[in-house]
């Protein structure tokens, strides 16, 4: 079960998006993911320290050696929680739900924000897709969906080799796995 210091940290719309840079371009410094987010510097500064708090991010060596600068990288990939988690802890259930509308927010304005450019020319080549299912599961069988999901992303992203010179854009993938009615 992950903490929750560890969710609400990256719930936030900014954190969560210096997290997602971090995932997809590695160790960065500070000016840098300013840059890249269109952020103040001081204000990716103040994130950054609030995931390393969480254990989200840790410092890294300035590559160049010149240390007067501040890099950065993940100390974890991924996370994977439920809300139910924290049912035995109120105070932690009511940020855990708040922190799953957040995510829930920014999953579908990504897909609304693809929508609306997935007939640019750089797109052209993607076939995006949805999948939905419907079937019956107990509570154990839709754990072990969740759990062989994450390990097949896991295994599909280390499967991929960044340096074979194909033309890559970072993709999205989302799923949600619920109890519900016909």
């Amino acid at each position: 079960m992950e903490d929750i210091s560890v969710i609400t940290a990256v719930h936030h719309p900014l954190r969560r998006r210096i997290f997602d840079h971090l995932l997809l371009y590695g160790t960065s410094q500070v000016t840098a993911l300013s840059r890249a987010l269109d952020s103040q510097v001081g204000s990716i500064s103040h994130h950054l320290r609030m995931l390393e708090r969480a254990g989200v991010v840790e410092r890294a060596e300035d590559p160049t050696g010149d240390r007067r600068t501040s890099w950065w990288r993940l100390a974890r990939r991924g996370f994977s929680w439920s809300a139910n988690d924290f049912a035995g802890a109120p105070g932690d259930a009511l940020l855990a739900r708040e922190a799953e509308r957040q995510g829930i927010r920014a999953q579908i304005e990504r897909l609304q924000r693809w929508r609306r450019q997935r007939e640019a020319p750089e797109y052209a080549d993607f076939e995006a897709f949805n999948a939905e299912w419907l079937s019956w599961a107990a509570p154990d069988e839709l754990s072990d969906l969740s759990e062989r999901l994450v390990q097949l992303l896991t295994e599909w992203r280390a499967g991929i080799d960044t340096e074979d010179g194909k033309r890559r854009h970072p993709v999205f993938f989302f799923a949600h796995g619920f109890p519900t009615e016909v």
